[in-house]
């Protein structure tokens, strides 16, 4: 391990992952915003970004060809480049293919893209090409966790069992012969729903999961029956949308998004009561909830996404603000917080 390593931060500390040879930062970067999700960041504004986050110590970088139509990828590659490949773990994404489509642009959240058709493809075949293309685009010549994207309702709805059983016969195969191979040191599945992932748990042998959204200060629904069985499993989890896609950031404020929708009036009044908690005992709901997922014995790291120089350092203040205990005993008190759910004590 590099000497920048060995410090005192909580980010910048090593966590190994399941039951390999990789370790994790304890903060990661999550690369969809450099491919312009909601926004536009500039290739400046990138480089700084991956940037801040080397120099705060972080080490793991996520990223997916679903991002901006392999933008982030692209730019997660430049700003790395150079950097000793030892000293850091990539991963990205595999499920959907890009495919040329001229001056078409097409719908979602990633601002001004074009020229790009975006495809679900599970298969073997646009799976090793889905791969191939990453790493050209990375510019390196491995990518340590791959994980198979999106395969869950939120994207699927019903069609759910029929891409579940594609991805079984076809990605699922293909990525675990290069963990076999040694190409990739690691496998898994990169979804928003627990449920998916613990049935993949049951029907297939992945080193992780990257679950966004589903353990969080808001939801706990993965903590009963999913984690514990990838404690017992010794499989990694990497937590992404701690911030369950704005308001722990924000508060439960006008507009404020829960799970890339406007936030129901339920979880406003939820986050209402978190806030007010928070502002008893001088803590910032972001860093309660960055926190808080950390705190399992199954998670390796919490991946927050950011685009600036600046939301990497809030993040990593966040990251490393004193909780008191009393905060997290009130929160299971008042019961926002499950009785078992792990905490400081």
């Amino acid at each position: 391990m590099s000497p920048d390593l060995q410090t005192a931060s909580r980010a910048s500390r090593r966590r190994i992952l399941g039951r390999g040879n990789l370790t994790l930062s304890a903060l990661g970067l999550g690369g969809a915003p450099l491919g312009n999700l909601y926004a536009t960041v500039n290739e400046s504004e990138a480089a700084a970004t991956v940037n801040a986050a080397w120099d705060g110590g972080i080490r793991y970088f996520d990223t997916a060809p679903l991002y901006g139509s392999g933008l982030s990828e692209r730019r997660m590659g430049v700003a790395l480049a150079g950097r000793n490949r030892r000293d850091y773990v990539l991963s990205s994404k595999v499920g959907w293919l890009l495919e040329p489509n001229a001056g078409i642009q097409q719908d979602g959240p990633y601002v001004g893209l074009d020229g790009t058709r975006r495809r679900c493809d599970y298969s073997r075949d646009g799976t090793l090409r889905s791969l191939e293309a990453s790493l050209e685009r990375l510019g390196t010549d491995r990518i340590d966790i791959v994980y198979i994207h999106d395969l869950d309702t939120t994207c699927h709805g019903d069609a759910l069992d029929e891409r579940y059983a594609e991805a079984m016969k076809g990605a699922y195969p293909a990525l675990a012969d290069l963990r076999e191979q040694g190409v990739v040191g690691a496998i898994g599945f990169g979804v928003n729903e627990w449920q998916v992932c613990a049935r993949a748990l049951s029907d297939a042998d992945p080193d992780c999961f990257l679950l966004a959204g589903r353990y969080s200060l808001l939801d706990q629904s993965s903590l009963e029956s999913f984690l514990p069985d990838c404690v017992r499993r010794s499989v990694g989890v990497i937590i992404g949308g701690a911030f369950n896609s704005g308001i722990l950031a924000t508060g439960a404020v006008t507009n404020a998004r829960y799970d890339y929708r406007p936030a129901p009036a339920e979880i406003l009044v939820r986050t209402a009561r978190l806030e007010a908690i928070c502002r008893r005992h001088d803590v910032r709901l972001a860093a309660a909830a960055l926190q808080f997922p950390s705190f399992h014995a199954a998670v390796v790291s919490v991946v927050p996404g950011a685009r600036s120089e600046t939301e990497i350092e809030a993040n990593l203040a966040l990251f490393e603000q004193a909780i008191p205990v009393d905060f997290w005993a009130e929160l299971k008190a008042e019961k926002l917080l499950p009785a078992d759910a792990p905490v400081p004590t």
